[in-house]
């Protein structure tokens, strides 16, 4: 789960905790478009229920829009389509309780 959703359309992210805005990766988050990379988002709402791993759902391609701090980056990604509203109110129901 986000760390915190925005809306249906903004979604805040947080890499890997070596992940740097100058690094290797954080550049290629940074970069995506202009080196003509597409990015995918796929979240899921638990990792395991029951001992059982939880499936992934596709938000789809994402594009960059900002990012604070380093090792780790919070990123904010834009969502070319709106995520399902049942899963914005279950990711924003998570990150207030």
């Amino acid at each position: 789960m986000p760390k915190c959703t925005i809306s249906e359309t903004l979604f805040h992210w947080q890499s890997q905790s070596t992940t740097s805005a100058s690094s290797p990766t954080g550049r290629r988050y940074i970069e995506h478009e202009r080196q003509e990379n597409r990015v995918l988002l796929f979240v899921r709402e638990y990792n395991k229920v029951d001992g059982i791993t939880q499936p992934y759902l596709s938000l789809g391609a994402v594009r960059y829009v900002s990012h604070e701090g380093s090792r780790p980056m919070s990123i904010t990604w834009k969502l070319d389509h709106p995520m399902p509203a049942g899963f914005f109110l279950k990711a924003n129901k998570m990150v207030v309780g």
